[in-house]
């Protein structure tokens, strides 16, 4: 195993056991790329909102797996909210992540 594939698997044990504990998942994309396809279920918070309505992400009271198109937003979006001592982490890109559910 090399070191990319350790540092990738350990994220992917992550965001599954994140799932497997009944985690909200929070797609952080625009409307229009949320319009044209997303997770069942998933929350729909576009990062440029998610500073006015983290109350909305504290009322979950779950563990959050944040999506969005690649994992650029969604890295930005789970590390602010780690900040805001929300437990969540970056599930990626939304396509992957729906395959794992």
């Amino acid at each position: 195993m090399g070191f990319f594939d350790f540092i990738f698997g350990v994220k992917k044990r992550q965001v599954q056991m994140y799932l497997d504990n009944g985690a909200t998942i929070l797609d952080v994309r625009n409307k229009h790329e949320w319009d044209n396809g997303h997770i069942e279920r998933a929350v729909h918070i576009p990062l440029d909102e998610l500073k006015n309505r983290i109350e909305e992400v504290k009322q979950l009271k779950k563990p959050i797996v944040v999506c969005c198109e690649s994992g650029v937003r969604s890295a930005k979006a789970a590390k602010y909210l780690n900040l805001q001592n929300i437990d969540a982490t970056n599930g990626g890109g939304w396509v992957k992540l729906q395959n794992r559910l």
